[in-house]
Protein backbone atom coordinates (compact mmCIF):
# COMPACT_ATOMS: atom_id res chain seq x y z
CA UNK A 1 0.00 0.00 0.00
CA UNK A 2 1.40 3.39 -0.96
CA UNK A 3 1.17 6.08 1.70
CA UNK A 4 1.81 9.29 -0.21
CA UNK A 5 -1.78 10.56 -0.53
CA UNK A 6 -4.17 11.58 2.21
CA UNK A 7 -6.65 8.70 1.73
CA UNK A 8 -3.96 6.03 2.01
CA UNK A 9 -2.49 7.79 5.02
CA UNK A 10 -5.87 7.74 6.77
CA UNK A 11 -6.33 4.06 5.87
CA UNK A 12 -2.94 3.22 7.31
CA UNK A 13 -3.59 5.09 10.54
CA UNK A 14 -7.01 3.41 10.93
CA UNK A 15 -5.37 0.02 10.50
CA UNK A 16 -2.62 0.92 12.97
CA UNK A 17 -5.12 2.19 15.53
CA UNK A 18 -7.20 -1.01 15.21
CA UNK A 19 -4.11 -3.15 15.67
CA UNK A 20 -3.02 -1.12 18.67
CA UNK A 21 -6.41 -1.48 20.33
CA UNK A 22 -6.23 -5.25 19.80
CA UNK A 23 -2.77 -5.38 21.34
CA UNK A 24 -1.27 -6.69 18.10
CA UNK A 25 1.15 -3.84 17.48
CA UNK A 26 2.90 -4.26 20.78
CA UNK A 27 3.60 -7.96 20.91
CA UNK A 28 5.34 -10.70 18.91
CA UNK A 29 3.32 -11.99 15.96
CA UNK A 30 3.32 -15.16 13.94
CA UNK A 31 4.56 -14.89 10.32
CA UNK A 32 1.00 -15.15 8.98
CA UNK A 33 -0.28 -12.47 11.36
CA UNK A 34 2.61 -10.16 10.48
CA UNK A 35 1.80 -10.49 6.80
CA UNK A 36 -1.67 -9.06 7.44
CA UNK A 37 -0.42 -5.89 9.17
CA UNK A 38 -0.35 -2.58 7.33
CA UNK A 39 3.33 -1.80 7.65
CA UNK A 40 4.76 1.00 5.51
CA UNK A 41 6.84 0.10 2.42
CA UNK A 42 10.37 -1.25 2.95
CA UNK A 43 13.11 -1.15 0.30
CA UNK A 44 16.44 -2.96 0.43
CA UNK A 45 19.19 -0.68 -0.87
CA UNK A 46 22.37 -2.80 -0.46
CA UNK A 47 23.32 -6.32 -1.55
CA UNK A 48 26.36 -8.50 -2.07
CA UNK A 49 28.94 -7.62 0.57
CA UNK A 50 27.83 -6.97 4.15
CA UNK A 51 26.67 -3.38 4.72
CA UNK A 52 25.80 -1.34 7.79
CA UNK A 53 25.92 2.23 9.03
CA UNK A 54 25.86 1.96 12.82
CA UNK A 55 24.62 4.48 15.32
CA UNK A 56 21.36 6.38 15.17
CA UNK A 57 22.44 9.97 15.91
CA UNK A 58 24.59 10.73 12.84
CA UNK A 59 23.70 12.39 9.52
CA UNK A 60 23.47 9.44 7.12
CA UNK A 61 21.46 11.12 4.33
CA UNK A 62 22.89 13.79 2.06
CA UNK A 63 21.26 17.25 2.21
CA UNK A 64 19.33 16.51 -1.01
CA UNK A 65 18.33 13.02 0.27
CA UNK A 66 19.83 11.33 -2.79
CA UNK A 67 22.82 9.62 -1.18
CA UNK A 68 22.93 7.33 1.86
CA UNK A 69 26.24 6.63 3.58
CA UNK A 70 27.30 3.11 4.48
CA UNK A 71 30.20 0.89 5.50
CA UNK A 72 30.79 -2.49 3.90
CA UNK A 73 33.00 -5.50 4.58
CA UNK A 74 33.46 -9.12 3.42
CA UNK A 75 33.16 -10.95 6.77
CA UNK A 76 30.92 -11.13 9.84
CA UNK A 77 30.65 -12.89 13.22
CA UNK A 78 34.00 -12.01 14.76
CA UNK A 79 35.76 -9.04 16.34
CA UNK A 80 37.72 -6.71 14.06
CA UNK A 81 41.50 -7.02 14.20
CA UNK A 82 44.11 -4.35 13.64
CA UNK A 83 44.48 -5.57 10.04
CA UNK A 84 40.81 -5.51 9.06
CA UNK A 85 39.92 -2.73 6.63
CA UNK A 86 36.38 -1.73 5.67
CA UNK A 87 35.20 0.25 2.67
CA UNK A 88 33.18 3.42 3.15
CA UNK A 89 30.86 4.70 0.48
CA UNK A 90 27.40 5.93 -0.40
CA UNK A 91 24.34 4.56 -2.16
CA UNK A 92 22.80 6.58 -4.99
CA UNK A 93 19.04 6.26 -4.48
CA UNK A 94 18.38 7.87 -7.88
CA UNK A 95 20.57 5.42 -9.84
CA UNK A 96 19.36 1.91 -8.97
CA UNK A 97 20.97 2.08 -5.52
CA UNK A 98 24.45 2.17 -7.07
CA UNK A 99 27.38 1.88 -4.65
CA UNK A 100 29.88 4.75 -4.85
CA UNK A 101 33.18 4.06 -3.05
CA UNK A 102 34.67 6.92 -1.03
CA UNK A 103 37.58 5.37 0.82
CA UNK A 104 38.57 2.85 3.48
CA UNK A 105 38.97 2.72 7.23
CA UNK A 106 41.20 0.79 9.59
CA UNK A 107 39.48 2.22 12.69
CA UNK A 108 36.00 0.78 13.15
CA UNK A 109 33.66 -1.39 15.20
CA UNK A 110 30.46 -3.30 14.51
CA UNK A 111 28.20 -1.09 16.59
CA UNK A 112 29.25 2.33 15.33
CA UNK A 113 31.28 1.75 12.20
CA UNK A 114 33.98 4.40 11.72
CA UNK A 115 31.82 7.45 12.60
CA UNK A 116 31.11 8.04 8.90
CA UNK A 117 28.71 11.00 8.57
CA UNK A 118 27.90 14.14 6.57
CA UNK A 119 29.38 17.33 7.97
CA UNK A 120 26.57 19.70 9.01
CA UNK A 121 26.29 22.92 7.05
CA UNK A 122 28.10 21.54 4.00
CA UNK A 123 26.55 20.36 0.76
CA UNK A 124 28.96 17.57 -0.08
CA UNK A 125 31.51 16.87 2.67
CA UNK A 126 31.73 13.69 4.74
CA UNK A 127 34.04 12.60 7.54
CA UNK A 128 35.13 9.26 8.97
CA UNK A 129 37.77 7.84 11.30
CA UNK A 130 40.85 5.88 10.22
CA UNK A 131 44.20 4.77 11.64
CA UNK A 132 47.73 5.64 10.60
CA UNK A 133 50.15 3.28 12.35
CA UNK A 134 49.99 4.26 16.03
CA UNK A 135 47.44 7.07 15.88
CA UNK A 136 43.78 7.44 15.05
CA UNK A 137 42.91 10.16 12.53
CA UNK A 138 39.88 11.37 10.58
CA UNK A 139 39.41 11.86 6.85
CA UNK A 140 37.36 14.69 5.36
CA UNK A 141 36.24 14.29 1.75
CA UNK A 142 34.22 16.38 -0.67
CA UNK A 143 32.19 13.75 -2.53
CA UNK A 144 31.64 16.09 -5.50
CA UNK A 145 35.27 17.00 -6.17
CA UNK A 146 37.04 14.03 -4.59
CA UNK A 147 39.28 16.36 -2.57
CA UNK A 148 40.35 14.71 0.67
CA UNK A 149 42.48 15.71 3.63
CA UNK A 150 43.37 14.20 7.00
CA UNK A 151 42.98 15.57 10.50
CA UNK A 152 45.45 14.30 13.13
CA UNK A 153 42.64 13.28 15.50
CA UNK A 154 39.53 11.07 15.38
CA UNK A 155 36.03 12.44 15.90
CA UNK A 156 32.88 11.18 17.60
CA UNK A 157 30.11 13.80 17.46
CA UNK A 158 30.01 16.92 15.27
CA UNK A 159 28.67 20.31 16.28
CA UNK A 160 25.83 21.76 14.15
CA UNK A 161 28.20 24.44 12.82
CA UNK A 162 30.27 21.76 11.08
CA UNK A 163 33.47 23.35 12.36
CA UNK A 164 34.15 21.47 15.59
CA UNK A 165 33.66 18.07 17.18
CA UNK A 166 34.08 16.18 20.41
CA UNK A 167 35.80 12.84 20.64
CA UNK A 168 36.85 10.13 23.08
CA UNK A 169 39.79 7.78 23.66
CA UNK A 170 38.91 4.90 21.32
CA UNK A 171 41.78 2.72 22.54
CA UNK A 172 40.52 2.96 26.12
CA UNK A 173 36.94 2.33 25.04
CA UNK A 174 38.10 -0.82 23.23
CA UNK A 175 39.56 -2.07 26.50
CA UNK A 176 36.63 -1.10 28.73
CA UNK A 177 33.70 -1.74 26.36
CA UNK A 178 34.59 -4.19 23.58
CA UNK A 179 32.59 -3.57 20.43
CA UNK A 180 32.66 0.23 20.66
CA UNK A 181 36.36 1.13 20.46
CA UNK A 182 38.97 0.42 17.78
CA UNK A 183 41.66 -2.27 17.48
CA UNK A 184 45.27 -1.51 16.67
CA UNK A 185 46.43 0.82 19.45
CA UNK A 186 46.94 -0.10 23.10
CA UNK A 187 45.63 2.32 25.73
CA UNK A 188 48.76 4.09 27.06
CA UNK A 189 46.94 4.48 30.41
CA UNK A 190 45.89 0.82 30.56
CA UNK A 191 46.94 0.40 34.21
CA UNK A 192 45.55 3.75 35.38
CA UNK A 193 41.95 3.50 36.56
CA UNK A 194 41.22 7.21 36.03
CA UNK A 195 43.99 8.92 34.06
CA UNK A 196 44.32 12.68 33.94
CA UNK A 197 45.91 12.48 30.50
CA UNK A 198 42.95 11.08 28.55
CA UNK A 199 39.21 11.60 28.29
CA UNK A 200 36.99 13.75 26.08
CA UNK A 201 38.72 15.93 23.52
CA UNK A 202 37.64 18.92 21.43
CA UNK A 203 38.65 18.79 17.75
CA UNK A 204 38.76 21.80 15.43
CA UNK A 205 37.67 20.49 12.01
CA UNK A 206 39.30 23.40 10.20
CA UNK A 207 42.76 23.37 11.79
CA UNK A 208 42.84 19.82 13.16
CA UNK A 209 43.81 21.09 16.60
CA UNK A 210 42.90 18.75 19.45
CA UNK A 211 42.75 19.47 23.17
CA UNK A 212 41.65 17.52 26.23
CA UNK A 213 38.57 19.15 27.78
CA UNK A 214 37.25 16.57 30.32
CA UNK A 215 39.70 14.02 31.72
CA UNK A 216 38.82 10.60 33.08
CA UNK A 217 40.31 11.78 36.37
CA UNK A 218 37.84 14.65 36.48
CA UNK A 219 34.92 12.33 35.84
CA UNK A 220 36.03 9.87 38.52
CA UNK A 221 36.28 12.58 41.17
CA UNK A 222 33.30 14.80 40.30
CA UNK A 223 30.28 14.30 42.56
CA UNK A 224 29.28 10.97 44.08
CA UNK A 225 30.39 7.99 42.00
CA UNK A 226 28.41 5.06 43.42
CA UNK A 227 30.15 1.70 43.77
CA UNK A 228 33.46 3.15 42.65
CA UNK A 229 35.92 0.39 43.51
CA UNK A 230 39.71 0.51 43.47
CA UNK A 231 39.59 -1.67 40.36
CA UNK A 232 36.90 0.35 38.56
CA UNK A 233 38.27 1.58 35.25
CA UNK A 234 36.70 4.88 34.11
CA UNK A 235 35.99 5.87 30.54
CA UNK A 236 33.84 8.33 28.57
CA UNK A 237 32.04 7.81 25.29
CA UNK A 238 28.61 8.11 23.59
CA UNK A 239 28.97 11.85 22.94
CA UNK A 240 26.36 14.09 21.34
CA UNK A 241 26.43 17.85 20.79
CA UNK A 242 23.20 19.75 21.52
CA UNK A 243 21.09 21.30 18.74
CA UNK A 244 22.31 24.82 19.52
CA UNK A 245 25.96 23.71 19.51
CA UNK A 246 26.71 25.01 22.99
CA UNK A 247 26.79 21.85 25.13
CA UNK A 248 27.33 18.13 24.70
CA UNK A 249 26.36 14.91 26.45
CA UNK A 250 28.77 12.20 27.53
CA UNK A 251 28.27 8.87 29.24
CA UNK A 252 30.70 8.34 32.11
CA UNK A 253 31.12 4.62 32.72
CA UNK A 254 33.15 2.70 35.25
CA UNK A 255 33.63 -1.05 35.38
CA UNK A 256 32.51 -3.29 38.24
CA UNK A 257 34.31 -6.25 39.82
CA UNK A 258 33.26 -9.43 38.10
CA UNK A 259 32.03 -7.64 34.96
CA UNK A 260 29.53 -5.01 33.89
CA UNK A 261 29.57 -1.28 34.50
CA UNK A 262 27.61 1.64 35.88
CA UNK A 263 26.86 4.82 33.95
CA UNK A 264 26.23 8.51 34.62
CA UNK A 265 24.89 10.95 32.03
CA UNK A 266 26.83 14.21 32.18
CA UNK A 267 26.67 17.39 30.11
CA UNK A 268 29.25 20.13 29.61
CA UNK A 269 30.06 23.18 27.51
CA UNK A 270 32.12 22.50 24.40
CA UNK A 271 35.22 23.69 26.25
CA UNK A 272 34.57 21.17 29.05
CA UNK A 273 33.35 23.71 31.60
CA UNK A 274 30.14 23.67 33.64
CA UNK A 275 29.77 19.91 34.10
CA UNK A 276 26.26 18.85 35.13
CA UNK A 277 25.47 15.35 36.37
CA UNK A 278 22.01 14.90 34.86
CA UNK A 279 21.65 11.19 35.76
CA UNK A 280 23.81 10.50 38.83
CA UNK A 281 22.61 7.08 40.08
CA UNK A 282 24.62 4.87 37.73
CA UNK A 283 21.74 3.83 35.47
CA UNK A 284 21.70 5.71 32.16
CA UNK A 285 21.70 4.44 28.59
CA UNK A 286 20.51 5.59 25.13
CA UNK A 287 19.63 9.26 24.88
CA UNK A 288 18.79 12.11 22.52
CA UNK A 289 18.53 15.88 22.85
CA UNK A 290 14.91 17.03 22.59
CA UNK A 291 15.99 20.65 22.43
CA UNK A 292 18.86 22.74 23.79
CA UNK A 293 17.73 22.32 27.41
CA UNK A 294 16.07 18.86 27.59
CA UNK A 295 17.31 15.29 27.14
CA UNK A 296 15.32 12.11 26.65
CA UNK A 297 17.23 9.18 28.09
CA UNK A 298 16.66 5.60 29.11
CA UNK A 299 17.26 5.42 32.82
CA UNK A 300 16.27 3.46 35.89
CA UNK A 301 15.02 4.35 39.35
CA UNK A 302 13.12 7.60 38.74
CA UNK A 303 9.58 8.77 39.61
CA UNK A 304 8.67 5.51 41.35
CA UNK A 305 9.74 3.28 38.45
CA UNK A 306 12.38 0.86 39.70
CA UNK A 307 12.68 -0.63 36.21
CA UNK A 308 14.19 0.94 33.10
CA UNK A 309 12.10 3.48 31.22
CA UNK A 310 12.27 6.51 28.94
CA UNK A 311 12.62 9.70 31.01
CA UNK A 312 12.77 13.37 30.09
CA UNK A 313 15.41 15.40 31.94
CA UNK A 314 16.32 19.05 32.09
CA UNK A 315 19.95 19.81 31.41
CA UNK A 316 20.86 20.28 35.05
CA UNK A 317 21.95 18.18 38.02
CA UNK A 318 19.35 15.43 38.63
CA UNK A 319 17.04 17.22 36.20
CA UNK A 320 14.17 14.72 36.10
CA UNK A 321 10.96 16.00 34.48
CA UNK A 322 8.67 13.12 33.49
CA UNK A 323 8.48 9.55 32.28
CA UNK A 324 7.52 9.18 28.61
CA UNK A 325 5.44 6.34 27.15
CA UNK A 326 5.63 3.87 30.00
CA UNK A 327 4.62 0.42 28.74
CA UNK A 328 4.25 1.65 25.14
CA UNK A 329 7.50 3.29 24.00
CA UNK A 330 10.24 0.66 24.17
CA UNK A 331 12.52 1.19 27.17
CA UNK A 332 15.76 -0.02 25.57
CA UNK A 333 15.76 1.29 22.00
CA UNK A 334 17.52 4.05 20.10
CA UNK A 335 15.68 7.38 20.24
CA UNK A 336 15.15 10.24 17.78
CA UNK A 337 12.66 13.13 17.91
CA UNK A 338 10.77 14.16 14.77
CA UNK A 339 7.79 16.20 13.57
CA UNK A 340 8.48 19.23 15.79
CA UNK A 341 9.23 16.95 18.75
CA UNK A 342 5.69 15.55 18.68
CA UNK A 343 6.84 12.04 17.72
CA UNK A 344 9.70 9.76 18.75
CA UNK A 345 11.40 7.20 16.50
CA UNK A 346 12.66 4.14 18.36
CA UNK A 347 13.37 0.41 17.98
CA UNK A 348 13.63 -2.77 20.04
CA UNK A 349 16.24 -5.39 20.67
CA UNK A 350 15.36 -8.92 19.45
CA UNK A 351 12.22 -10.15 21.19
CA UNK A 352 10.54 -13.56 21.45
CA UNK A 353 11.55 -16.89 19.96
CA UNK A 354 11.79 -15.34 16.47
CA UNK A 355 14.02 -12.53 17.83
CA UNK A 356 11.87 -9.82 16.25
CA UNK A 357 13.27 -6.29 16.07
CA UNK A 358 10.60 -3.62 15.72
CA UNK A 359 11.35 -0.04 14.69
CA UNK A 360 8.40 2.09 15.77
CA UNK A 361 7.01 5.60 16.01
CA UNK A 362 5.50 6.95 19.20
CA UNK A 363 3.08 9.89 19.35
CA UNK A 364 3.65 11.66 22.65
CA UNK A 365 0.34 13.51 23.03
CA UNK A 366 -1.84 10.43 22.43
CA UNK A 367 0.48 7.77 23.90
CA UNK A 368 0.15 5.89 20.61
CA UNK A 369 2.71 3.59 19.04
CA UNK A 370 2.90 2.61 15.35
CA UNK A 371 5.19 -0.28 14.45
CA UNK A 372 7.07 0.09 11.16
CA UNK A 373 7.83 -3.57 10.50
CA UNK A 374 9.08 -6.82 11.98
CA UNK A 375 12.67 -7.81 11.30
CA UNK A 376 13.77 -11.20 12.71
CA UNK A 377 17.42 -11.26 13.80
CA UNK A 378 19.15 -14.61 13.12
CA UNK A 379 20.56 -16.14 16.32
CA UNK A 380 24.19 -15.86 15.20
CA UNK A 381 23.91 -12.06 15.37
CA UNK A 382 24.60 -11.57 19.05
CA UNK A 383 26.96 -9.82 21.43
CA UNK A 384 29.56 -7.55 19.90
CA UNK A 385 28.58 -8.33 16.27
CA UNK A 386 24.82 -8.11 16.72
CA UNK A 387 22.85 -6.02 14.22
CA UNK A 388 20.77 -3.39 16.02
CA UNK A 389 18.41 -1.68 13.60
CA UNK A 390 19.54 1.76 14.87
CA UNK A 391 16.82 3.67 12.95
CA UNK A 392 18.17 6.84 11.27
CA UNK A 393 15.93 9.59 9.99
CA UNK A 394 16.33 11.40 6.67
CA UNK A 395 16.58 15.18 6.94
CA UNK A 396 13.16 15.66 5.35
CA UNK A 397 11.73 13.06 7.80
CA UNK A 398 10.32 10.92 5.00
CA UNK A 399 12.65 7.94 5.27
CA UNK A 400 13.95 5.75 8.07
CA UNK A 401 17.08 3.75 7.29
CA UNK A 402 17.85 0.64 9.33
CA UNK A 403 20.50 -2.07 9.49
CA UNK A 404 19.08 -5.60 9.48
CA UNK A 405 20.01 -9.22 8.72
CA UNK A 406 16.43 -10.51 8.47
CA UNK A 407 16.53 -11.64 4.81
CA UNK A 408 19.39 -14.14 5.21
CA UNK A 409 21.79 -11.98 3.17
CA UNK A 410 23.78 -10.78 6.16
CA UNK A 411 23.63 -7.23 7.44
CA UNK A 412 22.18 -4.85 4.84
CA UNK A 413 20.52 -1.42 4.67
CA UNK A 414 16.78 -0.91 4.26
CA UNK A 415 14.62 2.18 3.76
CA UNK A 416 11.19 2.52 5.38
CA UNK A 417 8.86 5.14 3.88
CA UNK A 418 7.10 6.93 6.78
CA UNK A 419 5.69 9.81 4.75
CA UNK A 420 2.16 8.58 5.35
CA UNK A 421 2.60 7.51 8.94
CA UNK A 422 3.49 10.49 11.13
Amino acid sequence: MRLHDASNRRAFLRAAATATAAGGLLGARSPSAAADKAFPPVRQITRGMFHWFGYYDKLQFSPDHRFVLSNRVRFEHRSPTADDVIEVGMIDLHDKDRWIPLGTSNAWCWQQGCMLQWIPGTASKVIWNDREKDRFVSRIMDVNTGDKHTLPAPIYALAPNGKEAVSCDFARVADCRPGYGYAGIRDPFFNDMAPSGSGVTHVNLESGAKRLIVSHKTLATRGEVVKNHATSKHHAYHLLVGPDGKRFILLHRWTQPGGGHLTRLITANLDGSDLRIVIPNGYASHFIWRDATHILSQAKGWLGNDDWGDFLFEDKDSGIVAEIGRGVLDKSGHLTYLRNNEWILNDTYPQGTRRIQTPHLYHIATNRRIDLGEFPSPPEYTGEWRVDTHPRLSRDERWVCIDSAHTGEGRQLYLIDISGVA
